[in-house]
């Protein structure tokens, strides 16, 4: 049986199945394992992880009255937390679609990547960074994400582990500007916010390769290396010209929670600002569904009932449920099994609601065979979602049926 429990409650002989946070919470490589050393104990305890899974069957139980919770429980609550983020429906807005989108997105892409590259060499030798070149991308990002923003974030899912380093700043840029248009923010101080997805990375150019792709866990000093990225970061940005103070801000906090456990500076509540706290979500959302070296993403939907449990003192509530509304509970990309016995990728949302997007049905799970590719409105058809599915235990290939390729 699952449990989930405080991390202060965990003792040797237990079985950790889950930890409850992001891949930058801790140094372990695998996030299922048989507790066996006590050192182990105390990182674990030590790091920014609150709450752990553990499987009785595999391990040990809590020996005495604990705080704890069945997955049943969590998953009813955040379930709860999903659809209280979803309401209201979203507005209309005047957009393309996916497909109009998808090959504007994939060349910009591109050139987002090399411009990428080249700027974390700069700042690999020391150079001042390119702004000016950034700037422009910055303006190129909005204006595909105003178009139709779930081309460019399904594309930068797919991004491969070589990629991530690059692309993840890319995917990190789009969100902050999706988000920040959810929640009513315009002209210059969007583009802010844009920007400082961009930069707030940049300090791992400061991280040696070897320990930032590190395919096993990190030892203590190793990762203790890895959280100097933030402030690394901050003092490459210091030295450049034409970085606002919203850029400083992001990089130098994206790693801090609300409940004061994260870093660099451990602020929390008021302390932190509302881009850094956009900044937090963004970057867990797009590190958490990207394939690394050690460990596949989640789906974009496992990803957001995930981050939906960790919510309470590692976001911000209302950045949160704003997160939830731009990317949707279901968002582009995700595999749904319908009540039909059909297939079928989210493609888009609908206006009607964040719950019944828009689809792309193409599978019949009843008969194991293709079907005729059809969209389909799930708020206007008596179809309706059973399960959200995966995509690698289907063999589906994610870039085919969004028509990345």
């Amino acid at each position: 049986m699952r449990k989930r429990i405080k991390v202060q409650d965990i003792v040797v002989g237990m079985y950790i199945d889950e930890l409850c946070g992001s891949w930058m919470d801790h140094p372990f490589w695998k996030t299922s394992f048989k507790l066996e050393d006590r050192n182990d104990l105390t990182t674990l305890q030590q790091s920014a992880i609150r709450e752990v899974w553990i499987d009785t069957v595999k391990g040990l139980d809590v020996a005495m009255p604990v705080e704890e919770a069945t997955e049943v429980e969590v998953g009813q609550q955040a379930e709860q937390l999903l659809r209280q983020a979803a309401m209201p429906a979203p507005k209309p807005e005047l957009r393309v679609s996916l497909e109009q989108e998808m090959a504007r997105a994939i060349k910009l892409q591109n050139k987002a990547k090399q411009a990428v590259i080249s700027m974390f060499e700069e700042a690999r030798m020391g150079k001042a960074l390119p702004i000016g070149e950034m700037s422009a991308l910055v303006d190129e990002i909005n204006e595909s994400v105003s178009r139709n923003s779930g081309a460019l974030l399904s594309l930068a899912r797919l991004k491969n582990k070589d990629d991530y380093t690059y692309l993840h700043s890319v995917a990190v840029c789009a969100l902050m500007i999706a988000l920040g248009k959810q929640m009513g923010i315009e002209g210059d101080a969007l583009k802010s916010l844009g920007m400082a997805g961009l930069l707030h990375d940049v300090g791992k150019m400061a991280v040696p390769d070897d320990v930032l792709n590190k395919p096993g866990r990190l030892t203590e000093q190793e990762f203790d290396m890895v959280k100097t990225h933030p402030r690394r970061g901050w003092e490459m940005l210091k030295a450049s010209f034409g970085v606002d103070e919203v850029a400083l801000d992001v990089c130098l906090h994206h790693h801090e929670r609300v409940d004061g456990t994260g870093y660099p500076e451990r602020l929390s509540g008021a302390a932190l600002s509302l881009a850094a706290r956009m900044g937090a979500v963004c970057d867990v959302y797009d590190a958490i569904t990207s394939n690394r070296c050690y460990k596949a993403g989640w789906a974009p939907a496992d990803a957001l009932r995930k981050m939906a449990e960790w919510q309470d003192g590692h976001f911000d509530e209302s950045v949160f449920q704003a997160f939830v509304k731009t990317v949707g509970i279901y968002p582009v990309g995700t595999l749904l099994k319908l009540k039909s016995g059909r297939l079928a990728v989210v493609t888009d949302q609908s206006k009607q609601s964040l719950l019944k997007p828009i689809v792309k049905v193409f599978f019949s799970s009843r008969s194991n065979a293709p079907i005729m590719p059809e969209f389909v409105d799930m708020s206007r058809t008596q179809d309706s979602i059973e399960s959200v599915e995966d995509m690698a235990k289907w063999d589906f290939d994610l870039k085919k049926l969004t028509g990345v390729c």
